[in-house]
């Protein structure tokens, strides 16, 4: 008997079933368990529960009862919800907060929040400019002019697409600079004097500003392929040029900056003179700028030209400084000057 009720036990930690059933707190010798009678119970009850899981996992879904209507529809409206949120797991507990607008809509935009929204300091001057000095004033100065031609030549008076290709250009000298000042910050131990920030809001603003222009432009695919070869050029070139000089790159970009508002100002003029429709701002630049809600397309390139003049200070500023033979962080950065 005491043989019989170890393989009790046995068997029903083996099959997960609780073993009290089969023992109890009484003497062994008060119960019988005749073995095979048990045995035919548990190959049943095996038997039992894989009949019945390939019966569920059989069942094809005609056969299952179709939800009420209403727990259809709520089901359909919960999924909706799901892919209008973008959640991909609740676990991390990251979620987008519930931004509105002023006037209390949904605010639309990923990529910039309402507290980086600014309105363009139109009374900057836009005559300023670098008369070129030294040897690498010189150098820089000629390149740009060099460049321009080639732009000239393949856009002409289509200042849209111009601009277009000019600020996926412009966004690249801001990340460049910031990420250099970034890795040589983390190498020697030392603040930036706040550069990293003010090259890194340059080349976000100017990305804002090609995210404009490719809602009024709606490039071509040659176009885009341009755009994409003269990235692969200009990022490695302004690469190598930083870590070479910084003080010629940025005065590099203080010239392009120029020639950027040189350009837009040819834009402007072609919308005045009528060669260019004044179509309605999109929303994107209105909520970008704060333009009233009735801004044209003037209103936008004119915010966009006092941005590049803001860009053009901050390049020839940062160049003056490695002129003087300092480095960036011993002058303060002009963060907020777009």
């Amino acid at each position: 008997m005491n043989r019989i009720a170890a393989r009790s036990v046995a068997g029903a930690l083996r099959h997960g079933r609780n073993f009290n059933r089969h023992i109890s707190t009484t003497p062994v010798a008060a119960r019988t368990l005749d073995t095979a009678d048990y045995l035919n119970r548990q190959n049943a009850t095996a038997f039992g529960s894989f009949y019945s899981s390939r019966m569920m996992s059989s069942v094809t879904p005609s056969f299952q009862t179709p939800p009420p209507p209403a727990e259809k529809d709520q089901k359909e409206s919960s999924a909706s919800d799901a892919k209008k949120d973008a959640v991909v797991s609740h676990y991390w507990g990251i979620k987008r907060p519930e931004i509105k607008r002023e006037d209390g809509s949904e605010w639309p935009w990923n990529c910039f929040m309402p507290w980086e929204t600014y309105q363009a300091d139109l009374s900057i001057d836009l005559s300023k400019h670098h008369v070129p000095k030294t040897f690498l004033d010189k150098v820089a100065y000629r390149t740009v002019k060099l460049l321009r031609i080639p732009t000239d030549i393949f856009f002409q008076r289509r200042y849209g697409c111009r601009a277009m290709m000019l600020e996926t250009v412009a966004a690249v000298p801001g990340m460049v600079g910031g990420m250099l000042l970034h890795l040589r910050s983390l190498r020697k131990f030392q603040q930036s004097g706040g550069w990293i920030k003010a090259l890194l809001e340059e080349a976000e603003n100017e990305r804002m500003h090609l995210m404009t222009m490719v809602e009024l432009v709606k490039p071509a695919w040659y176009e885009r392929l341009l755009v994409l070869t003269v990235q692969g050029v200009f990022f490695n070139a302004f690469f190598v040029l930083y870590m070479i000089s910084p003080k010629l790159a940025h005065r590099v970009v203080g010239y392009l900056e120029e020639e950027a508002i040189h350009s837009y100002t040819e834009y402007l003029k072609d919308i005045d003179g009528g060669k260019i429709e004044n179509v309605p701002a999109p929303a994107i630049a209105i909520d970008y700028w704060r333009l009233p809600k009735d801004a044209t397309l003037k209103d936008v390139i004119t915010v966009i030209r006092a941005d590049e003049a803001h860009h053009r200070d901050v390049n020839h500023f940062a160049s003056d400084i490695h002129y003087q033979g300092k480095e960036l962080r011993e002058a303060p950065a002009p963060v907020g000057y777009h």
